[in-house]
């Protein structure tokens, strides 16, 4: 009996201990501060990048949305996190952000300004960076514009740096497959 209940008692933390959570147990606020669940991404792949109004990188707005033009609505979905933890390159408010924007436009998802660096990650942020939430990678924001692919099953399967093209072969071929 007492090795029936070690053995299930084992299986249990195993099994516990390899459930990783998804983007779907997350939520964030949207710049207009609606509550996105990303459950109701559920199906689709995701890009989840932060971004910033004065950065070199800002010309990336375009690229995005040329790539959610392409590739986005019942498959793909982008989600961007305008962050100002790196040179201070965001430092508007959410109205100014969302007005900034739309020079661009962009259709895709524009979330709350958050911060990346520090105590006050959001849990999602903590869950795209560390290993031992999200069960694939361990991957440091190092700039604005770093871009998070999260496959159809809302799981985090790779990401690309700051200076790579949203319309880079990595996530084209990512897209199609």
């Amino acid at each position: 009996m007492r090795i029936y209940i070690l053995y299930l008692l084992l299986f249990c933390a195993s099994s516990a201990m390899g459930q990783n959570k998804t983007i779907y147990d997350f939520s964030a606020l949207t710049i207009d501060g609606d509550t996105l669940h990303f459950s109701s991404l559920a199906g689709k792949k995701i890009l989840v990048v932060n971004t910033a109004s004065e950065c070199m990188f800002t010309p990336q707005y375009e690229k995005l949305q040329e790539l959610y033009e392409e590739y986005g609505g019942d498959d793909f979905e982008i989600i961007a996190f305008p962050c100002n933890d790196f040179g201070k390159q965001e430092p508007g408010d959410n109205a100014s952000i969302k007005e900034f924007c739309q020079q661009y436009p962009i259709s895709f998802t524009l979330m709350q300004k958050i911060t990346i660096k520090g105590d006050d990650v959001p849990p999602v942020y903590r869950w795209l960076t560390d290993s031992k939430e999200n069960g694939t990678l361990d991957a440091k924001v190092k700039w604005n514009f770093q871009k998070f692919m999260i496959d159809e099953t809302g799981s985090v399967v790779d990401f690309v740096g700051p200076a790579i093209s949203p319309l880079s072969n990595k996530i084209k071929e990512w897209l199609e497959e």
